[in-house]
């Protein structure tokens, strides 16, 4: 049987105040494009995202929105090493 590629990503999002945004998505790059189109979460209206810092792929949503869970419990310090490789299991 063969592997099914991932098909949800958990984001993160550097914004233009220096601040985070966290969240899913199946393709990366159109929804930053959307979310500096305007279009989308509310607080990336107000605090416009510069770029994606990183990105985890997932199997389904329903992974892909626990991580985000977890990511968004995180204190900032900690938001960017919940994307390194050892943190897989998170």
């Amino acid at each position: 049987m063969a592997a099914v590629s991932p098909s949800w990503f958990v984001y993160l999002l550097e914004c233009a105040d220096g601040s985070y945004y966290a969240g899913i998505t199946t393709d990366v790059d159109a929804r930053l494009a959307a979310h500096q189109a305007g279009k989308g979460a509310r607080y990336t209206r107000a605090h416009r995202p510069l770029r994606v810092l990183a990105s985890r792929a997932y199997p389904d949503r329903s992974s892909a929105l626990r991580a985000e869970w977890q990511l968004k419990q995180l204190p900032r310090a900690r938001k960017l090493a919940f994307f390194l490789p050892d943190q897989a299991g998170c």
